[in-house]
């Protein structure tokens, strides 16, 4: 199907719907359902009486053209016309692209320490600070959920919530390796080191989203530990959830209570769940694509932290910024995270051409 047939169809459907409730003839287990399409396609179908609307007035200067007092207006007016013309097909097109179901849903962010010891730990705590400053500037809620910090403030893993608007939609392009390289704190003799840490970043599941069976869990309760293993509780209240099905294991450790661990334990567990569905069913499409943009491929490295460069390099767009203070400040981090996601609506547009 053509988008020129797209947009006949979703033009029509509007009509139809927009009549449908004006007419009050439908039922009310139909209204809600109806009501939420409607909702959905308006905005493209105003997109879409916008780019009728500018065809038929480069069709009237066309006309123009023949009259010579009128040609000189007209020729200035088209050429303004058909700079327009592009811009608004192409934002119609986007807003036809398939909706990740996903993509309005709230985050949990994991970041762990990879290759590269203390400094690799380092490193993933400044990431983890980097995506709360963002959170902060966005007006997201972030709410730490677990941290396992090593003696000198460096994490061999933390995990946060993050709540608000199209949270998943932007940050899902975080997931993967993000490779640093410098001179560490840790190091007298100043040489650069390169290190490691992964992040992932699940959309956070709803218990509609994904039933979990209380048999496929084994709940384990011990004292919860601080930095080098010390005790910090002196009561059960860490917990440690496997599930059985999968392998899958959670811990949780942060509160004092036993039952709210378990609360945040569960979270964790039902948006790791849900990543792996979406994951299996997204993995015949991911592997027909050209590139893993957005993919959320655990193990591929996007992205280079260069410190005595002071350069930030995103690999799966070749994108290079030389503000690795305001990236790391979450001052920039959306100036790498737009041209991801328009680089992945150019190629999923590609795609269905």
């Amino acid at each position: 199907m053509s988008f020129e047939d797209m947009f006949n169809r979703v033009a029509a459907r509007h009509d139809e719907l927009r009549d449908a409730l004006a007419g009050g003839q439908v039922e009310a287990h139909a209204f809600a359902k109806m009501s939420k399409e409607y909702s959905e396609l308006t905005p493209i179908a105003e997109a879409i009486a916008e780019l009728r609307k500018a065809r038929d007035e480069r069709r009237d200067l066309d006309a123009m053209l023949a009259d010579p007092e009128m040609k000189d207006l007209a020729e200035a007016e088209l050429e303004a016309l058909d700079r327009r013309l592009p811009e608004l097909e192409r934002g119609i097109q986007i807003l036809l692209l398939p909706k990740d179901e996903a993509d309005e849903k709230n985050a949990i962010l994991e970041v762990r320490a990879g290759t590269g010891g203390e400094e690799a730990a380092l490193f993933a705590a400044e990431l983890f600070q980097m995506y709360q400053r963002y959170a902060a500037l966005r007006g997201w809620k972030f709410e730490t959920m677990d941290v396992s910090e090593t003696g000198i403030g460096g994490y061999k893993e933390a995990t946060a919530s993050i709540t608000g608007r199209s949270v998943f939609a932007r940050l899902k392009y975080e997931s993967g390796v993000h490779r640093v390289q410098r001179v560490p704190a840790t190091e007298a003799g100043g040489r650069i080191h390169t290190s490691a840490a992964t992040v992932a970043v699940l959309p956070e599941a709803e218990e509609v989203d994904i039933q979990i069976d209380e048999k496929d869990l084994r709940i384990d309760v011990y004292r919860s530990s601080g930095p080098g293993g010390q005790s910090v509780n002196t009561t059960d209240s860490a917990v440690r959830l496997t599930h059985l099905p999968t392998g899958l294991v959670v811990i949780q450790q942060d509160e004092k209570s036993q039952h709210k661990n378990k609360a945040k334990a569960m979270r964790v567990l039902r948006s790791r769940l849900y990543d792996q569905q979406r994951s299996a069913l997204d993995a015949e499409r991911a592997a027909n694509r050209k590139s893993q943009v957005g993919s959320g491929d655990r193990s591929e490295r996007i992205r280079t932290y260069n410190f005595p460069q002071g350069r930030v390099t995103d690999h799966r767009i070749n994108l290079t910024l030389y503000k690795i203070d305001k990236v790391m400040n979450g001052e920039a981090l959306d100036e790498v995270i737009d041209p991801l996601i328009a680089a992945d609506e150019a190629e999923r547009l590609s795609e269905l051409q």
